[in-house]
Order: structure tokens, then sequence, then C-alpha cells
């Protein structure tokens, strides 16, 4: 494995603590009108929330590479199953979050792979809202539906 340099946290110009020094990623996966999100455990950062698999960019990753990363060690999820599009930057200034929108193909399978993740499910793009959503997901999402739906 490469060397991990991006865990920690950063305060940014939105007057918020973000997690990842080089930024973070995240893999949103859609099939059917469906995306796949992930259950965080109760005691990750904002815990026992909804969101997408994600987290720190390390300073030799781009994007893609961090959010397929991430999404392999808390989801267990092939890049070969998977082709990844557009990408949504929520950027902070010093710090971004780049949402990797990403086609599930048939074949892809996730489950939770790591103590992370408490749930992983399949949630109707009309639905997302019902769940408990991460602070962060919550206020991007109203875009990303847009760009979801227009796909």
């Amino acid at each position: 494995m490469a060397h991990r340099d991006g865990d920690g946290w950063i305060e940014c110009n939105c007057g918020g603590k973000h997690w990842g020094l080089h930024g973070a990623a995240g893999l949103l996966l859609i099939r059917d009108k469906t995306i796949l999100m992930q259950h965080r455990a109760p005691w990750v950062h904002n815990g026992d929330t909804w969101g997408i698999p994600g987290g720190a960019r390390d300073s030799h990753e781009s994007p893609v590479q961090a959010a397929i990363r991430e999404a392999r060690e808390e989801i267990g999820i092939f890049e070969k199953d998977l082709t990844p599009g557009e990408i949504f930057i929520d950027d902070h200034g010093v710090w971004s979050y780049h949402t990797v929108i990403a086609n599930a193909h048939k074949e892809l399978v996730a489950h939770e792979a790591n103590d992370e993740s408490k749930e992983v499910a399949w949630i109707p793009l009309d639905d997302v809202v019902k769940k408990n959503l991460h602070p962060s997901f919550a206020n991007t999402w109203p875009q990303l539906l847009v760009k979801l739906k227009a796909l």
C-alpha cells in the first residue's frame, strides 16, 4: 500500500473543520435510479448518519483513486464493477470534497467491509431525503440529485 499521508483535520475558509489534509473524496454509485448509501457506524465523525463511502485523499491520489480506495475499504467493492463519470466538487478554498459519480455494473456487490459501516443499501433517488443524512452530504444532495436525474 502506498504511503497514507492524508489523515488529519484541517480548518477551512468556511470556519469548519474537515477530515483530510489534502481534501477528501467519496463515491456515489448509481444503478437503476438508486444510489448505494452507507449507514455510518455510531463511533465515526457524524456517526449514525447516511451518506456515501469516502474519506481523506492522500497527496499522491486523484479524487477518483481516493474515492474508489475508500469505497473498497468501507463497502468492499471492486473497481472493475463500476464506471466513474462526472465529479462534483464542494470547494471550501483550502479544502474540498470531490464526489465521484459512477455507474455501478450489475456485478457490483457491496457489504459492510470494516467497522466504519453499520449497513449499506440501495436507496431510490426520491427516498434519499428520508434518511438521517450526513450533514455535508445533505448540503450537497440537492445539487447531486439534479445531476443524477440528468444522466
